[in-house]
Formats: structure tokens, sequence, C-alpha cells
């Protein structure tokens, strides 16, 4: 059965997992909010041509760092979304919520640092 939490515990959960990520990146990630929501929304899984919409955890929003151009301007807002109720759909414990977390924001700041759906397979964040 899926395990619920709290809004505000599973926003803790994240900022745990963003402040677990070593300051070389933080430096990087100064211009990237991430925010929590309960599912994707209707629109944002057509635009990304999913259907159902119960796999997707989170979803990066932004130009990644390694396409960016210094003569550009800043593309706003440059955001993380992580999807609670699609996390805690998919696990069965309180620990599962907490690794999931984890390995979605991982993932989705992988997209920032420019890591692509393989490269973030490899490493375990897929």
């Amino acid at each position: 059965m899926p395990i619920r939490l709290s809004e505000d515990e599973f926003g803790e959960l994240v900022d745990e997992a963003l402040a677990g990520l070593p300051e070389q990146f933080v430096q990087y990630m100064e211009n990237l909010s991430v925010e929590v929501q309960p599912r994707p929304t209707r629109e944002l899984m057509k635009s990304m041509h999913i259907r159902g919409g119960g796999n997707l955890l989170g979803v990066y929003h932004g130009v990644p760092l390694t396409q960016k151009n210094v003569d550009a301007p800043i593309d706003w807002p440059e955001r993380i979304v992580i999807f609670q109720r699609n996390i805690e759909s998919i696990c069965d414990n309180h620990q599962q919520v907490i690794e999931q977390i984890r390995t979605t924001v991982l993932h989705e700041v992988g997209h920032h640092f420019g890591m692509d759906e393989d490269d973030l397979e490899k490493l375990g964040y897929g």
C-alpha cells in the first residue's frame, strides 16, 4: 500500500536530499529552484508526450549548464519539480520514499548539469 506523507514532511525530505549535494555542485545551482507538486499537470504530460502520468517522478525546466551561452539572456525560471504523489505511489515505506526522493532529486539535478537519460541510468539515477 502506498505511503502518504504530509506536504511539509515530504518537502523536508526533498530539502535533506538537496543538502546532501556536494558544495562544488551547489554553487552552480544558485538560480535553480526546487519545488514539490502533488502530480504533474495534464498540460505537462501532453507537452512531454507521456500518457497516464503516474510514472513521472520529477522534471527539470531550464537550459542545462552545458548548453548555456554566457552572452545569452537567462531563461527564467529554472526549476526542478518533484511530484509527491507519484513518488509515494511507488513506495511501500518511509525509507523507500527517502531513497526515491534522493534518486529523483539527483536525476533532475543531473539534467541541470547536462546529463541525458543514458548518463543518469549508468550512474544509477535512471
